[in-house]
């Protein structure tokens, strides 16, 4: 493999806030990560693509490229405390491919182009190192005290992007020679240091690191084409609601789930999992506000691995996902409409079993029951059908 590329998303991103770390906020209905990773394989001459994650983000990160179905992108490994410490983690499981070159790439700069990936690579023809940079325009000054202070000349000084390239075996080298990785600024930085040499090429101004909520907001309003950026004080806020059906007939059995509660009955209800009725709909209506398909392509009825599934395990997949987007579920409603079992006695059970496995406030979540006044399967009462819908708001 010629060039590989490495993306750095172990990072907490704090100083963007909110508990979601920010390389798996939203940006255009995709995560920025999901941005990063498709950017750098549109470019043609990109090889395998691998990233580096926090321990604990293996769900975020699943969720985040589930629609890539590109096999450049390779199984994710875990990263170190530091970023340096990262990048090293990257680089050696890597090195198995004995790629030439490498690109690291930050996971939160989502709107890397064509020609800046280019640069770089054309630039490593040569050099050792290469680094995407933008000249300083602005005055600088150094402040001490809250005060301008002194006057910084800006003669020579750039700012530095990624991806940064370098010859694949040099950076390795020169990673496992760092002496302390907490104090590496970037991988140019650690390349100098090693005495590689680093051609800067021109860098892009579109090719923003979203670190701040005014970054975020910016990048929202690009991907959303707009022409004025909303201040980052203003309310950004995306409301959505989905709808969820699903119908399960009567079969031999002692019994019934039903949103998460199992009733003594004289039949059973037949599915491939465990046939919850209620808990199916809901789970489709979230997918649906989200506009990602539904509970069967999720999760088909045709593997094996699903069969007789706790319901739970679809919905709160479907819970994640929605997190994962930025999106908080904010209320769900769900209908049975069955002749029997009766729901009303045991309905607020059913509604402290959702709160429980969604995390949703117990005010917020609803589950009712009606019948069809005798008509049609579920009056002959050959089956229970239910009718659900989820709330989604994303700040």
């Amino acid at each position: 493999m010629a060039n590989a590329a490495l993306i750095v998303a172990a990072g907490r991103g704090v100083r963007l806030g909110g508990e979601m770390p920010k390389q798996y906020r939203e940006v255009g209905g995709e995560a920025i990560l999901t941005r990063a990773i498709r950017a750098l394989m549109a470019h043609r001459d990109i090889g395998p693509v691998l990233t580096v994650i926090a321990a604990t983000d293996r769900a975020l990160y699943d969720a985040a490229t589930l629609g890539i179905a590109d096999p450049r992108l390779l199984p994710p490994v875990t990263g170190a405390e530091s970023r340096a410490g990262s990048v090293r983690a990257g680089l050696e499981a890597l090195a198995p491919l004995a790629p030439r070159v490498v690109l690291i790439h930050d996971a939160a700069r989502p709107f890397v182009a064509p020609k800046v990936i280019g640069a770089v690579l054309d630039a490593l023809r040569e050099a050792p190192g290469a680094v995407p940079c933008l000249p300083v325009v602005d005055a600088l000054w150094r402040v001490e005290d809250r005060h301008a202070a002194s006057p910084v000349p800006r003669d020579g000084l750039a700012r530095a992007q990624t991806p940064q390239g370098f010859a694949f075996d040099a950076i390795l080298a020169a990673h496992r020679g760092l002496a302390d990785p907490a104090a590496a600024l970037d991988d140019a930085a650690v390349a100098r240091a090693a005495g590689l040499a680093v051609r800067a090429v021109p860098g892009d101004e579109d090719n923003v690191k979203i670190t701040t909520p005014a970054d975020l907001a910016r990048a929202r309003a690009r991907a959303a084409g707009l022409t004025s950026h909303p201040a980052p004080e203003e309310t950004v806020m995306d409301i959505r609601a989905g709808n969820g059906f699903d119908v399960h007939a009567f079969g031999p059995g002692d019994g019934v789930t039903l949103c998460g509660v199992r009733l003594p009955f004289d039949r059973g209800l037949i599915g491939h999992s465990d046939a919850d009725v209620g808990m199916h709909a809901i789970t489709d209506a979230i997918f649906g506000a989200l506009a990602e398909g539904d509970i069967g392509q999720w999760f088909p009825p045709s593997e094996p691995e699903w069969k007789g599934a706790a319901s739970e395990i679809f919905l709160r997949k479907a819970v994640e996902r929605a997190g994962a987007r930025g999106f908080a579920v904010t209320s769900l409603d769900c209908t049975l409409i069955c002749e029997k079992p009766k729901i009303g006695p045991r309905a607020a059970e059913m509604r402290a079993a959702l709160a429980r496995i969604t995390g949703i406030d117990l005010d917020r979540i609803s589950v009712k029951a009606t019948t069809s006044e005798r008509l049609g399967f579920t009056g002959r009462e050959e089956g229970i059908a239910a009718l659900a819908t989820a709330t989604l708001v994303k700040m």
